[in-house]
């Protein structure tokens, strides 16, 4: 089972923010003084230096122990320079960083994918005061490009962005209508196992396509133009939970239930349609295990 919160990854709450002086403007203030002799021409205010983006100063790497029924984890607010994950792959990392859906993060070697890392990490004093000041969106912008710092400096990742034609699903409204429950007031979770999803976050259904996309294999995009907190719960019959016969062959369990396709509608009123067309992705041309601590 996978669990993450609103702030973090698995954790499902993906651009530098300037130095805000005066509001976002800076101000000369002049004061006149009487003289006899015309006054000397004006002086532009002299250009401050812009705010280097900020970086964790300390950063322990080790592989991960596995442990039975263990999550994969992210601690990560974006009002403060520590960053801590347990049981996390680079491709996780990089899908959380970039904002990238893990289907579409491309060329990633099997061990990016398959290696799972303990990570803790900190910021100068400063930086804490500096997130401190921002908004959410602002400070979780600030906080990637931290952990976009990291993944270059530890791992030697190296990417570029392309437009590439491919298969995908879009998430649309089913007929008959959504069935989606009340909207819920707070709750910040998505919980996974095998052939279940459970979504409760700001954006639940645009969190859950992104879940589905991790499902079928695909990228599923979410054009249900339905926002809002919503307890989301869908479970299905995998496809690999066939039982072997005993010639050899398989054949569905006696309690075989819906696929997710059919419980998706059957469930949450919603459906996955097939479609094809540009897609932007994002491919990896380097990366390496990290380096020594």
């Amino acid at each position: 089972m996978r669990k993450r919160n609103e702030c973090g990854f698995n954790c499902r709450e993906r651009a530098l923010l300037p130095w805000l002086l005066l509001g976002g403007m800076a101000v000369t203030v002049l004061i006149g003084v009487h003289r006899k002799a015309s006054a000397a021409p004006q002086q532009s205010a002299p250009e401050l230096p812009a705010s280097p983006a900020p970086v964790f100063d300390v950063a322990a790497i080790h592989p991960h122990i596995p442990e039975p029924h263990e999550h994969n984890s992210i601690w990560s607010s974006p009002f403060d320079g520590r960053f801590r994950a347990e049981n996390v792959s680079v491709v996780m990392l990089i899908h959380l960083a970039y904002e990238m859906p893990e289907t579409r993060i491309l060329d990633a070697p099997g061990w990016a994918r398959s290696t799972y890392f303990n990570i803790d990490a900190t910021a100068d004093p400063a930086v804490d005061q500096r997130l401190h000041n921002l908004t959410s969106d602002d400070g979780r912008k600030q906080k990637e490009g931290m952990v976009q710092a990291l993944l270059a400096d530890r791992f030697h990742l190296v990417i570029h962005t392309e437009t590439r034609e491919l298969p995908f699903y879009t998430l649309v409204v089913a007929k008959g209508g959504p069935r989606l429950g009340a909207i819920q007031e707070n709750g910040s979770s998505v919980n996974t196992s095998n052939g279940r999803i459970e979504v409760q976050m700001s954006n639940s259904v645009a969190v859950l396509a992104e879940e589905l996309s991790k499902e079928v294999g695909r990228d599923v995009v979410d054009k249900t133009d339905i926002t809002g907190r919503y307890n989301l719960k869908l479970q299905w019959t995998p496809d690999d939970s066939a039982v072997p016969a005993s010639n050899g062959s398989t054949s569905p369990p006696s309690d075989s239930g819906p696929s997710i396709f059919t419980a998706l509608e059957e469930q949450l009123g919603l459906k996955l349609e097939p479609a094809k067309g540009p897609v932007q992705v994002l491919v990896i041309d380097k990366v390496e295990m990290p380096s020594a601590n």
